[in-house]
């Protein structure tokens, strides 16, 4: 019987390429330790992204590629997952305590991007993140409904707002501080300035990941954005039809212009379900997402179907990740998340937090 090494292990681990980050554990370093006694081994892998969802999937296949391995007898696969900083624009530091902050974006209204948004938020702590969520639109906030939320934000020390709390996401909306009904008549400047202080005044807590959830357009509250909030990465949300296409894929170029990477695109409406005979078709065309993602040599993160209870759950408060998460769209929503937070974990970490702040004193 041959010898069990270490590089036996890992050639065999090598040959299972993990789906959501398209290359193999090893490659990633994700393999953090391999115990070897006689024909016995024990694999500890630690992913960078969350994926509670798939844990037992990627453990089975390990143990499955390392018992094919000439000599060993059993194998234990213990997974799970780390989330890390990654590097945002040159010019600008992370949050405090914002490891992470992804920009959910659409080219034009009416696409679904804060249903798709709140959804993702909600999907990225079901798989293990902790999670907040930001409603950058000043005009429309959604994000209070959506999530169900009342009542106006603590402020402990009369300066910072506490985020508000709903299904383990912190969250932050100027919906928290102003009437629904109540109009924002102000000028871009006004807008601008307030995204800055519901980023950078709410007291988020130890986040992995912060989702904005954008207006839509590629105007002023999107160009702050991306010249003075550092983001990790972006999602693009669309419809299938040429005209949202058209308008995401200014989007795209706006993101790109400023050096913010785009994570993938979400096609969302993909497919409409009858809610009578459960009939599906393509009502808005067919796979203009997926060939935007072609194109422009990204990923195209998943399809989501135009259904009566996505709207109806989210307009009465319960998303429906958490309103039903065994559902269909409830998976789709997940693998979206699993898939974006790969992509993001392959990318440059940020070391910001290691370095420590030089202080000059006279003395």
């Amino acid at each position: 019987m041959a010898e069990v090494t270490r590089e036996s292990v890992e050639a065999a681990i090598k040959g299972y390429i993990e789906p959501h980050l398209e290359t193999d554990l090893v490659s990633v370093k994700s393999v953090k330790d391999v115990a070897i006694d006689g024909g016995k081994v024990s694999v500890d892998i630690v992913l960078g992204f969350p994926a509670k969802g798939v844990f037992d999937i990627i453990a089975a296949a390990v143990k499955s590629a390392v018992e094919a391995v000439d000599g060993v007898s059993s194998c234990e696969v213990k997974v799970s997952s780390k989330v890390v900083a990654h590097s945002v624009q040159k010019s600008l530091k992370p949050i405090d305590n914002v490891k992470n902050i992804i920009a959910v974006a659409s080219g034009k209204g009416g696409v679904g991007k804060s249903t798709t948004a709140v959804n993702l938020a909600l999907a990225l702590s079901v798989e293990g993140a902790r999670v907040g969520i930001l409603d950058a639109d000043i005009y429309g906030p959604s994000q209070p409904r959506m999530l169900g939320i009342s009542g106006k934000p603590e402020s402990k020390d009369g300066n910072t707002l506490e985020p508000m709390m709903s299904y383990h996401l912190q969250a932050m909306s100027i919906g928290f501080l102003i009437d629904e009904e109540t109009p924002m008549i102000w000028r871009g400047p006004m807008v601008t300035q307030a995204l800055e202080q519901l980023l950078n005044d709410t007291n988020w807590t130890d986040l992995d990941y912060l989702v904005i959830d954008l207006p839509p357009g590629t105007g002023d509250t999107q160009l702050t954005l991306a010249q003075k909030v550092p983001v990790s990465g972006a999602i693009i949300v669309t419809t299938p039809q040429d005209i949202a296409l058209l308008d995401a894929r200014k989007g795209f170029k706006m993101f790109e212009k400023v050096e913010v990477p785009i994570l993938g695109i979400v096609e969302n409406m993909s497919t409409h379900i009858c809610s009578k005979c459960g009939h599906e078709e393509h009502i808005f065309g067919e796979g203009g997402g997926s060939r935007m993602a072609e194109q422009y040599g990204v990923r195209f993160l998943g399809a989501l179907p135009l259904e009566t209870r996505i709207r109806e759950e989210t307009d009465s408060g319960k998303p429906t990740v958490v309103a039903e998460p065994e559902s269909r769209p409830a998976m789709v929503y997940r693998e979206i998340a699993r898939k974006a937070a790969a992509k993001l974990a392959r990318q440059a970490k940020s070391y910001a937090s290691k370095f420590p702040n030089i202080v000059i004193q006279n003395n």
